[in-house]
Protein backbone atom coordinates (compact mmCIF):
# COMPACT_ATOMS: atom_id res chain seq x y z
CA UNK A 1 0.00 0.00 0.00
CA UNK A 2 2.81 1.97 0.63
CA UNK A 3 4.20 1.59 -2.60
CA UNK A 4 2.35 4.10 -4.73
CA UNK A 5 1.36 7.88 -4.04
CA UNK A 6 -2.52 7.30 -3.94
CA UNK A 7 -1.70 4.72 -1.15
CA UNK A 8 0.94 6.75 0.64
CA UNK A 9 -1.86 9.62 0.73
CA UNK A 10 -4.52 6.90 1.78
CA UNK A 11 -2.41 5.79 4.86
CA UNK A 12 -1.67 9.27 5.82
CA UNK A 13 -5.34 10.39 5.61
CA UNK A 14 -6.32 8.16 7.90
CA UNK A 15 -3.77 8.75 10.36
CA UNK A 16 -4.44 12.36 9.88
CA UNK A 17 -8.18 11.41 10.42
CA UNK A 18 -7.80 9.57 13.71
CA UNK A 19 -5.86 12.43 14.96
CA UNK A 20 -8.47 14.83 13.97
CA UNK A 21 -11.18 12.55 15.96
CA UNK A 22 -8.37 12.12 18.91
CA UNK A 23 -8.45 16.08 19.26
CA UNK A 24 -11.86 16.79 19.22
CA UNK A 25 -13.50 13.81 21.26
CA UNK A 26 -10.39 13.26 24.03
CA UNK A 27 -8.06 16.31 24.09
CA UNK A 28 -10.87 19.12 23.52
CA UNK A 29 -13.51 17.26 26.86
CA UNK A 30 -10.37 16.63 28.74
CA UNK A 31 -9.11 20.57 28.42
CA UNK A 32 -12.75 21.74 28.96
CA UNK A 33 -14.04 19.37 31.42
CA UNK A 34 -10.86 18.48 33.86
CA UNK A 35 -8.78 21.61 32.93
CA UNK A 36 -5.98 19.48 30.97
CA UNK A 37 -4.86 22.07 28.57
CA UNK A 38 -1.86 20.22 28.25
CA UNK A 39 -3.91 17.56 26.21
CA UNK A 40 -5.00 19.89 23.38
CA UNK A 41 -1.62 21.19 22.96
CA UNK A 42 0.11 17.53 22.22
CA UNK A 43 -3.17 16.21 20.25
CA UNK A 44 -2.91 19.55 18.53
CA UNK A 45 0.55 19.32 17.37
CA UNK A 46 0.53 15.76 16.40
CA UNK A 47 -2.52 16.66 14.44
CA UNK A 48 -0.60 19.69 12.97
CA UNK A 49 1.61 17.82 11.70
CA UNK A 50 -0.81 14.79 9.98
CA UNK A 51 -2.43 17.40 8.60
CA UNK A 52 0.64 19.15 6.76
CA UNK A 53 1.80 15.59 5.78
CA UNK A 54 -1.47 15.41 4.36
CA UNK A 55 -1.73 18.30 2.51
CA UNK A 56 2.12 17.23 0.95
CA UNK A 57 0.49 13.68 -0.08
CA UNK A 58 -2.59 15.32 -1.52
CA UNK A 59 -0.05 17.30 -3.74
CA UNK A 60 2.08 14.59 -4.71
CA UNK A 61 -0.64 12.31 -5.07
CA UNK A 62 -1.89 15.42 -7.69
CA UNK A 63 0.70 15.13 -9.68
CA UNK A 64 1.12 11.73 -10.20
CA UNK A 65 -2.52 10.85 -10.83
CA UNK A 66 -3.30 13.72 -12.62
CA UNK A 67 -6.58 14.84 -10.14
CA UNK A 68 -8.63 16.95 -11.20
CA UNK A 69 -9.32 20.64 -9.08
CA UNK A 70 -12.85 19.08 -7.56
CA UNK A 71 -11.14 16.12 -6.56
CA UNK A 72 -8.57 18.08 -5.23
CA UNK A 73 -10.63 20.36 -3.55
CA UNK A 74 -12.90 17.19 -2.44
CA UNK A 75 -9.89 15.81 -0.62
CA UNK A 76 -8.93 18.95 1.31
CA UNK A 77 -12.91 19.61 2.31
CA UNK A 78 -13.03 15.86 3.47
CA UNK A 79 -9.22 16.66 5.56
CA UNK A 80 -11.88 19.50 7.43
CA UNK A 81 -15.13 17.09 8.47
CA UNK A 82 -15.15 15.27 11.17
CA UNK A 83 -14.79 11.70 9.54
CA UNK A 84 -14.62 13.23 6.25
CA UNK A 85 -10.87 11.51 5.08
CA UNK A 86 -12.62 8.05 6.27
CA UNK A 87 -15.45 8.46 3.70
CA UNK A 88 -12.98 9.59 1.00
CA UNK A 89 -10.94 6.60 1.79
CA UNK A 90 -13.66 4.39 1.40
CA UNK A 91 -14.32 6.46 -2.09
CA UNK A 92 -11.22 5.71 -3.14
CA UNK A 93 -10.74 1.94 -1.97
CA UNK A 94 -14.10 1.87 -4.15
CA UNK A 95 -12.96 3.67 -7.35
CA UNK A 96 -9.50 2.03 -7.74
CA UNK A 97 -9.76 -0.71 -10.50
Amino acid sequence: MLNSALGRFRVIGIIEGISYLVLLGIAMPLKYFLDMPAAVKIAGSLHGLFFVLYIIALAHVTIKNRWSILKVAGAFIASLLPFGNFVLDARIKHDQP
